[in-house]
């Protein structure tokens, strides 16, 4: 097992239209570069499962936009990763306007294991050895169960001056809340249009002027977006409008 990448940067969330992403990605090439996965610019694909209580207990506090909050996903860049495959046990942190990723690389049935069964794993070094005490002491804490996978497509730059600099644009954002198992297939409800892209800015300082002109000139304003944040509002509306129907009936 590997050490873990640890980020500390801000987010900004855009939801766009395909137009404006399309003019804005030639912007982009101008200044920035596509990271290694999107080879000649194509996208690729990003799986996710989030983990929360059986009151959606983290999520509800999360969307009521408190001062600190946080989250636990586990990521694959596998569609069906086998128990040896790598994957990324994230804890993501958002105090005021920062946001503090800490992930640690684990094999399939190693995060698994972790998670659901209480198994803690054996870190090969200090920061992995650090973040698997932060995420346990997380799932002491909270008694949490696989409740949501998210999956999308995704463009990823990052500028050609400043590497810290990184730029992403989401698309065929997929959500559902049964079949959580990365192994089920990539499936579900679109949670934005598809006509429509989601990006998001991550950087640790400010704003390159090229890309303040360019978000000016194509009329693209930020948005409080949150894919897991989306897709609770969208399941709570649902069971509302099933239970109103259930009433009447």
């Amino acid at each position: 097992m590997k050490a873990i990448t640890s980020f500390k940067r801000y987010e900004e969330k855009f939801l766009i239209s395909q137009v404006q992403a399309q003019a804005l990605q030639e912007i982009l090439k101008e200044h920035m570069v596509y990271d290694k996965f999107c080879t000649n610019g194509q996208v690729y694909t990003i799986y996710n499962i989030y983990y929360d209580t059986a009151e959606n207990d983290i999520i509800r506090k999360s969307v009521a936009k408190p001062y600190y909050k946080e989250k636990l996903r586990l990521r694959s860049y596998e569609e069906n990763p086998k128990p040896d495959s790598k994957v990324f046990l994230e804890l993501k942190k958002k105090i005021g306007k920062v946001v503090n990723k800490r992930r640690v690389v684990l094999t399939y049935k190693q995060a698994i294991d972790f998670v659901e069964k209480g198994i803690v794993p054996k870190a090969n070094d200090y920061i992995s050895e650090q973040v698997i005490k932060e995420i346990k002491y997380f799932l002491d804490n909270n008694e949490v169960k696989p409740t949501t996978y998210i999956s999308y497509k995704r463009t990823a730059l990052f500028d050609k001056d400043n590497p810290e600099f990184r730029l992403t644009l989401d698309s065929n954002i997929l959500t559902r809340r049964e079949d959580l198992d990365f192994n089920s297939g990539r499936y579900g409800d679109e949670l934005i249009g598809k006509d429509q892209r989601l990006m998001e800015i991550k950087v640790q300082g400010a704003h390159p002027m090229w890309l303040v002109q360019a978000l000016s000139e194509l009329k693209i304003y930020k948005s409080s977006f949150s894919k897991y944040g989306k897709e609770y509002q969208g399941y709570i509306l649902n069971n509302a409008s099933k239970n109103h129907y259930k009433k009447i009936a």
